[in-house]
């Protein structure tokens, strides 16, 4: 039997609770704009045909322990029950989310600017957790039997970037057989960005954006730090960051510094006015 099939089969043996709802989403988020060895994120995906993992692409908007004992090597070891301990990077799921409350930015947008939807084909091989891996969850579910896990995370009250169930696609996920249409935030438009996702082979929607004015000082530095605050308004454009203009800045800069000024923008971001 294929690891992924192993994978999904314990998760489900763990499952309760009926269907994701007919509505629901599966959204695996990413910067689109990151460089990758001289070119962007969505350009290796456009040429390879595939999102992959971080335990092939070395890159992540969350932790970077993906790696032979490292931490989320172990964590996919306990979820899946060893189905992948042996295995090639390659074979190793994808993250995402379900979005099943109807929000205009996805599933869990601490993770990336835009995202890529999962088509209801590939569904049989999603697994679900809540809440994220990081905290070695103990509920789990499949888009068959997701219920249970919906419910309690709608219950639980935690901060708006971490209120997402955690979704799990298995079995690789191609662009032309597992992605319904990619969303980009609108800040891209008319970028290189815009004229890659044309060439991709899916539907290109935009979601309405978000934009942070830098002037709430004690908010912010609350929220993620003063280093976080200090780099948001070094990289400011007229008072303002988006997902562009720190994309742009992105390299020179501690990628974990990055993250938490993208965390500030995607907390405390209104609606882009364009």
């Amino acid at each position: 039997m294929d690891a992924w099939r192993r994978a999904v089969d314990h998760v489900a043996s763990r499952s309760t609770g009926g269907p994701l709802p007919a509505d629901a989403r599966i959204t695996v988020h990413f910067h689109p704009d990151r460089r990758i060895g001289g070119e962007s994120v969505l350009e290796r995906i456009a040429a390879e045909g595939a999102y992959r993992s971080q335990f092939s692409t070395g890159i992540s908007n969350g932790g970077l322990t993906a790696h032979p004992g490292g931490d989320r090597w172990r964590w996919e070891s306990r979820i899946f029950g060893g189905a992948y301990d042996d295995e090639a990077p390659d074979e190793r799921p994808v993250y995402g989310a379900v979005e099943h409350r109807r929000r205009e930015t996805g599933g869990a947008i601490r993770f990336g600017s835009s995202w890529l939807e999962v088509a209801r084909g590939a569904w049989p091989r999603v697994t679900l957790c809540w809440p994220d891996s990081v905290a070695e969850p103990e509920r789990f579910g499949t888009a068959e039997c997701a219920g249970d896990l919906l419910a309690l995370a709608d219950a639980s009250a935690v901060d708006p970037l971490d209120d997402y169930v955690e979704a799990h696609v298995h079995g690789g996920l191609e662009i032309a057989r597992d992605v319904e249409r990619l969303v980009l935030d609108p800040s891209f438009r008319g970028t290189e960005i815009e004229r890659v996702a044309a060439e991709l082979g899916v539907p290109v929607a935009w979601h309405p954006g978000l934009e942070l004015e830098v002037d709430r000082i004690e908010e912010l530095e609350a929220y993620r730090g003063i280093d976080a605050l200090a780099l948001a308004i070094e990289l400011a454009v007229d008072g303002r960051i988006d997902a562009r203009i720190l994309g742009e800045a992105a390299e020179g800069h501690d990628p974990q510094a990055v993250k938490r000024v993208w965390h500030l923008i995607a907390r405390f971001g209104h609606r882009a006015r364009r």
